[in-house]
C-alpha cells in the first residue's frame, strides 16, 4: 500500500462524519424552523414582495368622482287666468242655479242696490266665481233668495259665466250680526259665500244674515 492510498483511507471516515453532522444539523434546524413563527413570518414576507412586484405596474390613481350635475330648478307655474278682462259695474257677469229651488238667478258686478234689483250681486272687491280664494254674491230675501232658507249642507251652488260652470258643495250655514265682516274675508281655496237677510219675514231691516258657504268640487 503506497502513502497516497493510506492518506485517502483516513481521511474518508472524517468526511463521513463531516457530512453526517452537516445532515444532522439542516434536519434539526429545519424542525426548528417549521415550528417557528419565522417560517411563517418568511412566507408572508416572500409573499408581499412578490405581490408587490406584481402589483406596481397596475397601481392607478383613484378616479375622481363625477360632481353632482346641477338641477334645473322648476319653473313656477302661473295661476289659471279665468277672466283676463274685469267685469264693469252693473255687468251681467252670469247665472246662480240652485238646483234645491229649481232657480236660474241672473248675476250682476256690484252689490249697490241698482244691481240687487236685477238680481243677485257680487261683491266687487272679492274675487270672480271659479277663482282661488271667497267669491261673495248677495241678493234681497224678498225677491231672489225668497227661498234661500230651504237651501241648507251638502245642497249644490252652479255659477255660469264666461270662464266656465263651477259647482259648488254646501259646507256650511251661518246666521251672523249684518255687521258681521268675517263674511268677505279671503279663504284658502276657491270658495262661495252666498248671502241674504234674515229672518226671512222679518219686516223692516233684517238685524242677521243668513250664509251659505260652499267649497268648489267641479269646474267646467
Amino acid at each position: 500500500m503506497n502513502r497516497e492510498q493510506v492518506k485517502n483511507r483516513r481521511t474518508k471516515p472524517v468526511k463521513r462524519l463531516v457530512l453526517l453532522s452537516l445532515s444532522v444539523a439542516l434536519i434539526v434546524f429545519g424542525v426548528w424552523f417549521s415550528t417557528t413563527n419565522a417560517s411563517t413570518f418568511l412566507k408572508g414576507y416572500l409573499l408581499f414582495k412578490t405581490g408587490q412586484a406584481g402589483n406596481d405596474s397596475h397601481i392607478t390613481e383613484p378616479a375622481a368622482a363625477p360632481e353632482p350635475k346641477e338641477e334645473a330648478p322648476e319653473k313656477a307655474s302661473l295661476p289659471e287666468v279665468l277672466y283676463p278682462v274685469a267685469p264693469e259695474k252693473g255687468e251681467n257677469i252670469g247665472d246662480l242655479y240652485i238646483p234645491k229651488l229649481d232657480a236660474t238667478l241672473p248675476i250682476f258686478h256690484g252689490t249697490d242696490e241698482e244691481e240687487l234689483e236685477k238680481g243677485v250681486g257680487h261683491f266687487a272687491d272679492s274675487v270672480l266665481p271659479g277663482e282661488s280664494d271667497n267669491s261673495v254674491l248677495s241678493g234681497h230675501r224678498d225677491t231672489v233668495f225668497r227661498r234661500l232658507g230651504e237651501v241648507g249642507k251638502g245642497d249644490l251652488l252652479v255659477v255660469e259665466t264666461s270662464a266656465g260652470k263651477f259647482t259648488y258643495k254646501v259646507r256650511q250655514v251661518r246666521i251672523v250680526d249684518r255687521e258681521d265682516r268675517t263674511v268677505i274675508v279671503p279663504k284658502p281655496k276657491a270658495t262661495l259665500t252666498v248671502s241674504t237677510c234674515y229672518p226671512f219675514d222679518f219686516v223692516g231691516y233684517a238685524p242677521d244674515r243668513y250664509i251659505l258657504v260652499a267649497d268648489l268640487i267641479e269646474s267646467e
